[in-house]
């Protein structure tokens, strides 16, 4: 996640309260989706940005988690094939494993 989203996360965090805040994530590869997930968890693993060693412990999902949720239609054209050529469980499963390890807010 680059530098400039952290701040925005942590300005959001900061403006509205943690509790408030969902992370939704659509990375096409499970270890980028899970370095996401990871810093708006437990903090940046890179220690670069702002938000090296803040644990916001947000509740943070990847959209295809959330299928259930979306118009069909909207899910049909935007999402659907990307469904079809990417590897979803292994993203969803990374993405998961730093939800059950580090939100406060989903548990």
């Amino acid at each position: 996640m680059d530098l400039e989203n952290q701040a925005r996360i942590n300005a959001l965090v900061e403006e509205h309260g943690a509790e408030n805040i969902v992370v939704l994530l659509g990375g096409a590869e499970a270890e980028a989706s899970g370095l996401a997930a990871e810093t708006v968890t437990v903090g940046d693993p890179t220690f670069a940005g702002p938000l090296a060693g803040v644990e916001l412990g947000l509740a943070v999902y990847h959209i295809f988690e959330l299928k259930d949720y979306v118009d069909e239609t909207v899910w049909d054209e935007q999402i659907s094939m990307m469904e079809m050529v990417l590897d979803v469980d292994e993203i969803v499963e990374e993405v998961k494993s730093f939800r059950d390890q580090g939100s406060k807010y989903n548990k």
